[in-house]
């Protein structure tokens, strides 16, 4: 499908474009042309594909929904955003929304009219309430938050009144704005038969469409992997690991990981498919903040873009944005105007490269994986499809080393280089992602 062979950049518009922190409800700013104004550049770094967290109405930081048929104003209208979509489409970019569907934020129109009405409302259904009780709001009744935020009011998704409502949100960002695809929001806690819910609805419109949930245990999903649920799940254990692995100099962490997923044996648990993966998000701490030593930064995404996977790459990163998760998580999304694109035009430059490698080479896409040669500062794995090899070397030490594969000739995609492949040289702090010849 085009998602597996897509790269995306992950853009929280809220932040990316300079809105408020809190929703006034008053006059609409049309601040999606911030976004538009850099399509351009996000198609000359490589990107095919977009991943928007919410831009739906809310109260403050886009998960805390009020309308799920309108545009936040503090970004502009819908007509704004009908023609942004179309100008990503116009550029060769596919566009992927963020559904929340676990919860809403308390000025959603169903708990406003609860707060009224109380009982005499069937719109109490579409929540989990106890008139019994209170909430830390004095509302005179209690409810269930996500994870205790009761600012994020849980929807009760057996309620027909609840699915009818988010089908027919769903049908209308598809008919309207022609998005090509969803990432769930909390998927973990969303009940098996949502998700094949939503793949019916989507399905009646656009055969193609992207599901994709986010999940961040590392305990087995796979089951929810299938052409009647979903597409892809978000691979933390990875971002963990790749992180952890280049701070501790031991790609043994990461090559566990990657083994444990998509290796040969028949213990391995996503194997043949492609997790959503990412060096960081709106989340975590940013990729460049959270490395210890900045020089390992290019074998972090090198090994993002050719390990298994459909490789996303948060906004400003490409730069070598840093932030942590201090000030509520505002330093994570910063508004692009702020961002220094001088900071590691190598960086930049890097990803741009893999962006064209990784949608040019199917092995990447589809390819089996295969540790080749690893110790504890370097390490080499293959992909493998149809016949055709992709090996991928890196190396995380200030010393030279040469890495042994095979007796064939080979060419670095990054670089054109032709060489030996028992004989792959890696300079310190090295990528290299030779193809077999022939």
């Amino acid at each position: 499908m085009w998602f597996d062979e897509s790269t995306f950049y992950q853009i929280y518009p809220l932040g990316y474009c300079g809105a408020e922190r809190e929703n006034d409800f008053g006059e609409t700013r049309h601040r999606f042309s911030v976004i538009e104004d850099e399509i351009p550049n996000i198609r000359e770094n490589g990107f095919s594909a977009v991943l928007f967290n919410p831009l739906f109405e809310s109260e403050r930081h886009g998960y805390d929904t009020v309308d799920f048929f309108k545009a936040d104003r503090r970004l502009g209208d819908n007509e704004d955003f009908r023609r942004l979509v179309q100008k990503f489409h116009d550029a060769g970019i596919r566009v992927v929304l963020d559904g929340v569907f676990n919860h809403v934020g308390r000025r959603f129109f169903a708990f406003e009219e609860v707060k009224e009405k109380r009982e005499n409302t069937d719109k109490k259904d579409w929540f989990h309430i106890d008139f019994h009780g209170n909430s830390p709001y004095g509302d005179g009744f209690r409810y269930e938050g996500w994870e205790g935020h009761m600012e994020l009011v849980k929807l009760n998704l057996q309620c027909g009144g609840v699915t009818d409502y988010i089908r027919r949100a769903v049908e209308y960002w598809i008919d309207e704005f022609v998005i090509d695809g969803l990432r769930l929001d909390v998927s973990y806690l969303l009940p098996e038969w949502f998700f094949e819910f939503l793949r019916r609805t989507v399905r009646a419109k656009r055969p193609d469409f992207f599901l994709m949930g986010e999940v961040i245990h590392c305990q087995n999903f796979a089951k929810n992997l299938t052409g009647d649920r979903l597409d892809s799940i978000t691979n933390y254990e990875c971002y963990k690991g790749l992180t952890s692995a280049l701070n501790s100099d031991n790609f043994f962490e990461i090559e566990h990981s990657l083994e444990r997923l998509f290796g040969a044996q028949p213990w391995c648990l996503y194997t043949g498919k492609n997790l959503f993966s990412f060096a960081d998000n709106h989340d975590v701490i940013r990729a460049y903040t959270a490395l210890r030593d900045k020089k390992k930064i290019y074998a972090m995404y090198a090994v993002l873009y050719t390990m298994p996977g459909i490789p996303c790459v948060y906004y400003g990163s490409e730069y070598g944005a840093e932030g942590d998760k201090s000030d509520n998580d505002y330093k994570l999304r910063p508004p692009v105007y702020e961002i220094d694109r001088t900071k590691d035009t190598a960086l930049t430059e890097l990803i741009r490269k893999l962006n064209a490698i990784r949608r040019r080479e199917k092995a990447l896409a589809y390819g089996s994986y295969e540790k080749c040669v690893l110790s504890n500062k370097y390490m080499c794995f293959r992909r493998e499809k149809d016949g055709e090899r992709i090996y991928c070397a890196f190396n995380i030490s200030d010393g030279d080393v040469t890495v042994r594969v095979e007796e064939a000739e080979g060419t670095d995609l990054l670089t054109g280089e032709v060489r030996n492949l028992n004989d792959i040289y890696l300079p310190p702090y090295a990528v290299k992602i030779f193809k077999k010849n022939g």
